[in-house]
């Protein structure tokens, strides 16, 4: 079951084994309840709920891992609202044939009655329309009412509704619960990406003005030895052009990305310098309240003569100031690295820690989920946004890393000419 519920993956797998561990004794009621009543399969109105129809509503609730066995699960588990559906008619028809039986005691099915409410709480939290979510609600609820009428005595049908009544009233409410978490995480993610795409397109924005005063400077430049140096101003017309294509490459990114008009004006600095000084401000002896941390930073020859566009520079930045943040956090105390890397077509930004030193409490380095979260989710968007990749997962010494990869755009031809404008030597 996919629902996001904002616990460890260790609470989720407590919370299964005792869900599957509550239907396993319920069944084990049912059947024990069954093979002490006299005459328990001479009408099949006895044996149908326990046998039949509660079985097959506990498999309209169970739903297949669709990550390892993606076909068997397509074919097993069909979509929830028809499965809903299909539990409702079979429930109420049940019920139908226990009315038109004879006058005989007949089953309730209290593993048929613990499917319904569990259908209940998956409709409302993860169907996605809010109108077909109430309305198989309704029916569930309505299912789920009429298994009293089936022994078809009030001393029955009275405080069973009522006890049936109580327990709707918590499942929906647990629906609707877990439905509103849902959509806050959502939202929350939604707001985090769209947070990460103004700020990226903040800093292409001074990027590219940037490249158009290299663009302007060259054309009064070009302007100014026209008269002079006429076989010098094809080289410049030359430059202005890859200078204006590069910009146009950085102006492809910014489609569909909207930008805030308050911004704090960002310009790209040496990569390396930066990254030094953040793995150096990272690092910190100990005190009362944390323990000693502390970063280093590795840099191969390839990374070093790598030719990073501005907007990868600032990018790779971001990718080690988060994860070092997230260290910070969830890890306190552990030794971190930043490794840069390089081949002939793509950076490579690895951070990677260890595990939290003993007596500190350290939590899941995930920023994908967990307690909230979503620092990762809007640096996905980032990386992605310029057509790179990033992946994150635990190590096997307890650790975490985070691997980002940004594509390489090939070395921009050396300077052709050199003229000199207004006294100042300007490379063109």
């Amino acid at each position: 079951m996919d629902w996001h519920l904002p616990f460890t993956p260790a609470v989720n797998r407590l919370i299964v084994v005792f869900g599957l561990l509550a239907f396993a004794l319920t069944w084990v009621a049912d059947l024990a309840l069954l093979s002490f009543a006299p005459d328990a399969f001479s009408l099949a109105t006895n044996w149908l709920s326990v046998l039949v129809s509660g079985p097959l509503t506990m498999l309209a609730v169970a739903e297949p891992r669709r990550t390892r066995f993606p076909f068997a699960a397509s074919r097993l588990a069909p979509p929830l609202l028809p499965r809903v559906w299909c539990v409702v008619a079979m429930s109420l028809t049940l019920t139908g044939l226990c009315l038109a039986a004879p006058p005989k005691e007949s089953s309730i099915g209290m593993l048929e009655c613990a499917g319904l409410l569990a259908l209940v709480i998956r409709t409302l939290a993860q169907t996605p329309s809010a109108r077909k979510a109430a309305t198989s609600a309704a029916a569930l609820s309505l299912a789920v009412l009429a298994l009293p009428v089936r022994m078809r005595l009030w001393s029955v049908i009275v405080p069973g509704g009522y006890v049936l009544t109580v327990a709707l009233a918590i499942t929906i409410t647990l629906g609707c619960a877990i439905r509103a978490l849902e959509a806050r995480r959502r939202r929350n993610i939604a707001d985090v990406r769209q947070a990460e795409r103004l700020a990226l397109a903040r800093d292409l924005h001074d990027l590219i003005a940037h490249h158009m005063t290299g663009i302007i400077v060259q054309a009064h430049a070009a302007t100014a030895i026209h008269a002079t140096a006429p076989e010098k101003v094809e080289p410049i017309l030359r430059n202005i052009a890859q200078a204006g294509t590069e910009t146009l490459e950085s102006m492809r990114r910014l489609v569909r990305v909207l930008r805030e008009d308050s911004h704090v004006p960002q310009r790209p600095g040496d990569l390396l310098s930066e990254l030094s000084e953040l793995t150096a401000a990272h690092s910190a002896p100990a005190t009362a309240g944390a323990p000693a941390a502390a970063a280093r930073l590795e840099a191969t020859a390839a990374a070093r003569t790598a030719h990073l566009t501005p907007e990868v520079e600032i990018s790779a930045y971001r990718v080690a100031q988060e994860a070092l943040t997230n260290v910070r956090r969830h890890a306190p105390g552990a030794q971190a690295a930043v490794r840069l890397d390089a081949d002939a077509a793509w950076l490579w930004v690895t951070v990677t820690n260890g595990a939290s030193p003993k007596g500190f409490p350290s939590g899941n380095n995930n920023g994908f989920g967990g307690h909230g979260g979503f620092g990762l989710i809007g640096l996905r968007e980032r990386v992605e946004a310029l057509d790179g990749t990033l992946r994150t997962g635990p190590l096997r010494d307890g650790g975490w890393e985070v691997r980002a990869g940004f594509p390489l755009q090939p070395p921009a031809p050396a300077p052709t000419a050199t003229t000199v404008c207004g006294g100042s030597p300007w490379a063109v």
